[in-house]
């Protein structure tokens, strides 16, 4: 049989090819993430569910958030509680993945049936939310209360679901990956995470241009759908069948308080508890501020201060990729929070200059480097909680850091706002001194706070980085401001 001859395009074609390859190894953040045991294909899908749970964030907190106060006339008061109900289920994350850690089903699995659980609770409220926002559209007072208490129960069950699906999915992907590409793993689940935001924030501004009800209802329910089609795709054939339960198993199993005592005796996990509850205010105090901020003060137009978002996304995800990249050339996941923490404290420091300076550009500056920060300091917290004594399960551990993270940084944006308006109110009636009276004196009272917060993390945080000439997890050597006498 004849061979036809390769054209000289076709050779070139095939040499620009293998040089993408292998420059992807070398630079593409995440590309080195996949190992033989997880190839890059399953590790992604497996990231699915975070951009489930992305795309439940982005309905809820801007979505429906704009359309209930605006379109629907919900009380913006009434439309802040709905919001803060999937908080009060964050605690229950740290036993969720402590019962994904001793759990068996009667398939072998134990993580597969809690992100099923959560996903059932995410499409049932999202199926609940549809029939809830008609009766919010409503003339008659009968209807719009029944559809706020239907509206809070589907808010509930969906945060609920969320919270439940993300434990335990994170804890999957601690168990199906080893421990050097771990890093890169949480990397690249943050990055799903972002992208599911991003996407379908687009897709939901693209479906609802030409608002109406009904298209409200469609998208709502689309949504479902897609949710869960997503998690179907992403648990299928991840979790292999271990050992199937026998009489008797129940009574081997550690109780949560038992586990939960063990874990929290553990010094390094309760620093590192103590730095992510503060870390996660000091990040968090500044999300409804940012915006106002800079319209208020620096006088910037609605287009412009709505492309923050972007800038503190594109922050975040270059975070991400530099996360990555440095955990895989052996760098510490405690030293590397304390590098975001640093960051914030700048790019919080940008922000509060930009005011007297009147820059704009430095305003944007700050932002970016919150975003970056924020990122840095969410993966190398995870990365050090997904590494704990994993006697204590690695559900546990992801938890846990899921608990404290989300419901210090959820008190933290209530704060923030309280306290944004407590002191507008004391420096208009000139009780702070002629110094304090204009409007940037309460955004920044609350930014020199989150300042504050983040050198109290990172003084919490520092013994847990390992000295840069004997990185071991067995010898903790001071960090930052742990350095300092005293």
């Amino acid at each position: 049989m004849s061979h036809r001859r390769r054209s000289p395009a076709a050779a070139v074609s095939d040499r620009a090819v293998r040089g993408l390859m292998k420059l992807g190894a070398e630079w593409l953040p995440f590309a080195d993430a996949a190992t033989a045991e997880l190839p890059l294909g399953r590790l992604l899908r497996l990231g699915l569910f975070q951009v489930s749970v992305g795309m439940a964030a982005t309905l809820l907190a801007g979505t429906l958030n704009r359309v209930m106060i605006v379109e629907l006339g919900v009380p913006a008061g009434v439309v802040a509680l709905m919001l803060s109900l999937p908080l009060a289920f964050a605690p229950l994350r740290a036993l969720i993945g402590h019962r994904s850690d001793v759990y068996r089903s009667v398939l072998g699995w134990k993580r597969v049936p809690f992100v099923w659980y959560g996903t059932m609770l995410q499409f049932g409220g999202l199926a609940i939310l549809p029939f809830s926002l008609i009766l919010l559209a409503g003339e008659r007072h009968g209807q719009r209360v029944t559809g706020m208490i239907g509206a809070a129960v589907a808010f509930l069950l969906v945060g609920a679901g969320a919270h439940t699906t993300q434990t335990a999915g994170i804890a999957l992907a601690t168990d199906l990956a080893n421990e050097r590409s771990r890093p890169r793993v949480v990397a690249l689940l943050y990055v799903m995470l972002l992208a599911g935001t991003a996407l379908s924030a687009l897709a939901f501004g693209q479906l609802l241009g030409d608002f109406s009800n009904t298209r409200l209802v469609q998208v709502v329910q689309g949504s479902a759908v897609v949710t869960m089609v997503l998690n179907l795709c992403a648990l299928w054939k991840q979790e292999p069948r271990t050992h199937v339960p026998q009489p008797g198993d129940d009574e081997r199993r550690p109780g949560f308080r038992e586990t939960w005592r063990a874990f929290a005796g553990d010094r390094r996990a309760k620093r590192l508890l103590v730095a992510v509850g503060l870390g996660a205010a000091g990040f968090g105090m500044q999300d409804a501020l940012l915006e106002p901020y800079g319209g208020q003060v620096l006088h910037l137009s609605v287009g412009a201060t709505t492309q923050l978002t972007a800038l503190m996304a594109a922050g975040a995800l270059a975070a991400f990729a530099l996360s990555a990249r440095l955990l895989s050339r052996g760098g510490d996941a405690a030293r590397l929070a304390g590098y975001g923490m640093l960051g914030g404290v700048v790019g919080f420091s940008a922000v509060v200059f930009a005011s007297p300076l009147g820059s704009a550009a430095l305003f944007r500056a700050g932002t970016v480097l919150i975003g970056f920060g924020g990122g840095m300091f969410s993966v190398g917290t995870l990365t050090c909680a997904m590494g704990m004594d994993r006697r204590a399960g690695s559900g546990l551990a992801v938890g846990a850091w899921g608990s404290v993270q989300a419901t210090c940084a959820g008190i933290a944006v209530g704060l923030g706002g309280v306290l944004r308006d407590g002191v507008a109110h004391l420096a208009a009636r000139g009780a702070l001194g002629p110094a304090l009276q204009g409007t940037a004196a309460s955004y920044g009272f609350v930014y020199h706070l989150e300042i504050g917060m983040l050198f109290l993390a990172l003084a919490v945080a520092g013994p847990l980085a390992a000295p840069r000439r004997a990185r071991t997890a067995s010898s903790p050597a001071p960090f930052g401001l742990a350095e300092l006498p005293g």
